[in-house]
């Protein structure tokens, strides 16, 4: 199938034809890749000249599945057009640069729309496009921070705890990329207006605190971390260690689950487990109990009651638990375990296509299949071509090293 000059990749998903260009970047840039992908969209990621390879190989990270590679010089005027001759055949493009360094390389919104009035410029930061520290350096670390969650987080007079990269990066940043552009999309495809996503690693983040913002409105949560309902200030919301050193978790919040609970564990069952002034006994209790017995024998007890009891899973042993094996939650594919597509579509099912691509692999190939006719010119003058055949700057660093260049603009604030 043809679309103003672009041969549509038809692959499963309910994103079947959508166009994206994706600027590679590190962090939140290539996850939202990775799920537009997952879901059907015919993605052109575009690489950029690097002098060494990143910690995990390219071909080996799983948030390059799924999207071919092509490695274009962007510090070349003649790259930048070629770019935004993809852009006229695109639905939307992704990019996690510090503001104004797009625009300064040539392909900044107004260029970009210039060219195709329709498209949606989603754009992916740490800080966001304006305000005091737009142009700041970080990562998901110091969003997380600034954002009121990481303070949250943690035992009760200990330190905050770092929730691995996880609320900041990949669900305040990369899933709130990808919620923009696509309602962006729908109002494009009604009106044929392109608009600029601005997502911030920050503002998403503190969307996500809504439910803990409402606490805190109506006098239900302190601010200090470990005290509270749902941080493990609360011995029914809590983890346990077993017999074999291993943990439960409780999430017996609602007085029914919360019977169900003491029952099995023979806990008084009239205790007012609401009560704070109780909480320190209980959690006693609940701790000796849990302790008398190794995480498989409290599996077999706790099995088919709604007591909100489950193991803490070891992340090695996650992918052959019984419930993510049944449901295929992780799949092996290209020789490697790595998490299936989600979320489930009951008409338009999501599978995995193609293996994460290793730089300029593919950029004969996928040029062609996006219109592009001039690709022998462009190879031979260096402008497009394979990771190792282009100029590379002389990378030193670990941002450097996987792929974002000082001299390109000091160009991107999130990830890792």
């Amino acid at each position: 199938m043809k679309t103003n000059g672009c041969v549509t990749v038809a692959k499963p998903g309910p994103l079947s034809g959508v166009r994206i260009v994706e600027i590679a970047g590190i962090g939140p840039g290539p996850f939202a890749g990775m799920a537009l992908a997952d879901l059907g969209a015919d993605v052109i990621r575009i690489d950029r000249p690097s002098g060494a390879e990143p910690p995990v190989p390219a071909e080996r990270d799983i948030l390059n599945r799924g999207r071919p590679s092509v490695v274009v010089d962007l510090q070349d005027s003649r790259g930048v057009a070629l770019l935004l001759k993809l852009v006229e055949r695109a639905d939307i493009l992704t990019e996690g640069f510090r503001p104004g360094v797009a625009e300064r390389l040539g392909f900044g919104p107004d260029r970009c729309m210039e060219r195709n009035p329709s498209l949606v410029y989603g754009r992916v930061t740490g800080w966001g496009q304006d305000g005091p520290l737009a142009s700041t350096a970080g990562h998901d670390i110091n969003y997380i921070a600034l954002s009121g969650v990481l303070d949250a987080i943690g035992r009760d007079g200990g330190p905050p705890q770092i929730p691995l990269n996880v609320i900041g990066d990949f669900a305040g940043g990369g899933l709130y990329l990808v919620m923009g552009v696509l309602a962006a999309l729908t109002h494009a495809r009604a009106t044929g207006e392109g608009q600029v996503v601005d997502a911030a690693i920050s503002d998403g983040v503190a969307h996500l605190l809504a439910m803990t913002t409402s606490l805190w409105n109506n006098g239900m949560w302190s601010g200090e971390r470990g005290t509270n309902i749902l941080d493990s200030g609360a011995p029914f919301y809590d983890v346990y260690a077993t017999a074999d050193g291993r943990y439960m978790a409780v999430g017996a919040f609602e007085r029914r689950f919360y019977t169900v609970l003491t029952n099995t564990l023979g806990i008084e069952e009239n205790i007012d487990h609401y009560n704070r002034d109780n909480w320190p006994m209980l959690r006693t209790k609940m701790a000796e109990r849990f302790a008398q017995r190794t995480q498989a024998e409290w599996c077999d007890i706790f099995s088919g009651t709604d007591a909100c009891v489950t193991p803490v899973v070891p992340f090695a042993e996650a992918a052959t638990y019984g419930h993510n094996a049944r449901r295929q939650t992780y799949v092996k594919r290209w020789g490697m375990t790595q998490p299936a597509p989600a979320p489930r579509f009951s008409r338009t099912p999501s599978s995995l296509t193609t293996p994460p691509a290793k730089p300029g692999s593919q950029t004969a190939e996928t040029l062609a299949a996006w219109g592009v006719s001039d690709i022998d010119e462009l190879l031979e003058r260096g402008i497009v071509g394979n990771a190792t055949e282009l100029p590379v700057d002389g990378a030193t660093d670990f941002t450097e090293n996987v792929g974002i260049k000082r001299n390109v603009g000091d160009a991107a604030n999130t990830g890792f």
